[in-house]
């Protein structure tokens, strides 16, 4: 099997530390969002990966065959047409069924399912409440994919789709991308839900299989939510503190930070070199080398070495900034 990951193609929603860093190299609970989903494949037989980058594609190249085993294949989606045209892109490599994986969220679920399943396709979805929000999946009685929609106005179904799937027909999935590449884009874009849609349209079976787990890091709050998930899970560590230092767990403390009359916590990831003094810190993902002094910060990420001093308040601060003053 071999497992497509679009890094490009979808809007990017969260731009947490610069737009300089490709969004799977973003760190929850002291990880790149790419390691925990290549966790979730372990155990799986995986041929080859491919990844459809965006204009940063050489850091993503050098980070993945640094740090994944897997023999990998990088292509640059130029023009970003949506995410029918980026998964186009991997055609001429696909010799067999193939799992595709869009990396904003961290998940839990049985991928061995796309080892047995005797349907033509597998999509994974999560129940949700703000089913507003997503796109969503409607099923027969059997469980088999009915209808995609996106954004539904009325609580057709409450099964969002969060990006991951399994198709074994891999010549149906490149019949229903052609499809939707014929026909004019939608909003400037192509969706590789539509090329979905064509499959069943067409008579093939689709089967949805709802995930344990579904950790959003697309946006600000979804992340740092997702980070106190992760860390409550047993990434949490700290080194011994200071009697002048308060921990809230659950956080993770990396190497070499310094602590002076502060409270950390809870979910709170201080990356390496961090400075924290006279200040409170909770609800954060604060990169390397940041320096964070007579402030009380909360629900916020900082790029690397991002200075803050006397605030008060939340937010997303980017790579080398300075913040002084109350908000």
């Amino acid at each position: 099997m071999q497992v497509i990951i679009p890094l490009a193609g979808k809007g990017t929603r969260l731009r947490p530390h610069t737009h300089l860093i490709p969004k799977p190299m973003l760190k929850v609970a002291g990880r790149p969002v790419m390691d925990w989903v290549m966790d979730r494949l372990k155990g799986l037989q995986v041929d080859e990966l491919i990844f459809i980058t965006g204009h940063l594609k050489g850091q993503v190249e050098a980070y993945c065959r640094a740090n994944y085993k897997t023999p990998s294949r990088f292509i640059e989606q130029k023009v970003q047409d949506g995410t029918a045209g980026a998964i186009n892109l991997a055609r001429p490599f696909v010799h067999g069924p193939v799992m595709i994986i869009f990396v904003d969220t961290v998940f839990e679920a049985d991928l061995s399912l796309a080892e047995k399943t005797t349907a033509d396709g597998i999509i994974w979805a999560k129940e949700v409440e703000d089913y507003q929000r997503f796109g969503v999946v409607v099923t027969d009685k059997s469980g088999y994919m009915t209808k995609i929609i996106e954004k539904p106005s009325e609580p057709i179904s409450k099964l969002a789709n969060i990006g991951l799937y399994f198709i074994k027909d891999v010549d149906a999935l490149w019949r229903g991308i052609d499809h939707v590449l014929a026909k004019p884009a939608n909003k400037g874009e192509w969706y590789l839900t539509d090329a979905f849609q064509h499959m069943i349209d067409q008579g093939k079976k689709i089967l949805t299989a709802e995930v344990g787990g579904w950790y959003d890091c697309g946006q600000l709050e979804t992340t740092i939510e997702t980070n106190g998930i992760l860390l409550d899970q047993g990434a949490a560590k700290h080194p011994k503190v200071g009697p002048d230092v308060r921990i809230v767990e659950p956080v993770l403390i990396e190497e070499n930070c310094t602590l002076e009359r502060c409270t950390i916590g809870p979910n709170v990831t201080l990356e390496t070199g961090s400075v924290i003094r006279d200040a409170a810190v909770a609800h954060a993902i604060v990169g390397p080398g940041c320096t964070i002094e007579q402030s009380t910060l909360t629900h916020a990420m900082l790029g690397e070495k991002v200075k803050i001093s006397d605030f008060t308040g939340s937010g997303t601060f980017g790579a080398h900034s300075e913040i002084q003053g109350r908000s």
